[in-house]
């Protein structure tokens, strides 16, 4: 049985599908990107942030993105954040957990009638839709061939189910302590519900 959900957002640039430490896609779409290699898709549902890799070669694939990579300040968060909020009202989505970081976002989520990746979607347009109300849409400077902004999420998301209390509380703690690691400061959001299960 699921209780619920780590959800994890990342933004434009943030993993690459041919990131030498392993990803979860199955091709590279952008002849730029493929001159650094397949994808290496993985089946591991652990963190591959720390495996050893050639830092040289992620770094130099990312500067052959078409855009720069996205990186969000504290306006852009917050912006997010509001978008997030406005998304949760609407849906009735249970958030026991968020953090927004520079280059991805943590959600613990609880059940809901809609499946991770429409949920990821919906939040992911909400947050964009925030961003550009406010004027601080992170490509702001770029245009796609059809004139609009590229989109500053990446495609897809990471989900991990939750199947115990115990799991949910192991990812909320997690999800909470994230700001932290980043040097940043802890966030409180007004959309999350503390998990008291």
């Amino acid at each position: 049985m699921v209780l619920g959900t780590h959800l994890i957002l990342t933004a434009y640039g943030f993993w690459l599908p041919n990131d030498p430490r392993g990803s979860w896609s199955d091709f590279v779409g952008s002849w730029e990107l493929a001159r650094f290699g397949r994808a290496t898709k993985v089946e591991t549902h652990r963190s591959l942030a720390a495996v050893p890799h050639d830092r040289g070669i992620r770094l130099a694939a990312k500067r052959a993105l078409k855009y720069p990579p996205v990186r969000l300040d504290g306006r852009q968060a917050r912006a997010i954040g509001r978008g997030f909020g406005e998304y949760v009202a609407r849906s009735g989505l249970t958030v026991w957990a968020c953090a927004i970081l520079p280059e991805h976002v943590h959600l613990v989520l609880g059940p809901h009638r809609l499946g991770p990746a429409p949920v990821a979607n919906l939040l992911k347009g909400a947050a964009t839709r925030r961003l550009l109300h406010e004027g601080i849409h992170p490509l702001a400077g770029f245009s796609t061939r059809t004139g609009g902004l590229p989109k500053a999420w990446a495609r897809g998301y990471w989900a991990v189910f939750l199947g115990s209390p115990a799991a949910v509380r192991r990812a909320v703690g997690y999800v909470e302590a994230n700001p932290a690691r980043e040097g940043l400061p802890p966030q409180r959001w007004a959309f999350v519900t503390p998990y008291d299960r």
